[in-house]
């Protein structure tokens, strides 16, 4: 279970680096490393859709590119920040932190059902 969690953290970190690159590249054989970043992205997700349920995965991988370009947009491209921005991350992680909740919960359901 451990490496399921290890491809969902590889997925969005390589979510996050093609979307950097999205905002920098400036010549067009700069585009094939963010054809590369974006092919290993994938493929983590798709490993990791393997081994947890895909709609948890895709929650993880969704809310963590969305908060991790909202940061990313504040800090290195100086994009402003209000309270309703601060209002939805915080629902964003809360659904995200809810939804693994919910899936542990299931889990433990369905081992107890084996038994």
């Amino acid at each position: 279970m451990r490496k399921a969690w290890v491809y969902v953290a590889l997925t969005s970190f390589f979510e996050l680096v093609w979307i950097f690159g999205f905002n920098v590249v400036n010549a067009w054989w700069q585009w094939i490393f963010i054809i590369i970043f974006i092919l290993i992205d994938f493929h983590f997700l798709a490993k990791a859709c393997e081994l947890l349920p895909t709609g948890t995965v895709y929650a993880i991988f969704a809310g963590i590119g969305t908060l991790g370009t909202t940061l990313m947009d504040i800090f290195l491209f100086n994009e402003t920040i209000n309270l309703g921005k601060i209002i939805f991350i915080i629902i964003l992680i809360a659904g995200v932190v809810g939804l693994n909740i919910a899936d542990s919960a299931d889990e433990k359901k369905a081992l107890k059902g084996l038994k």
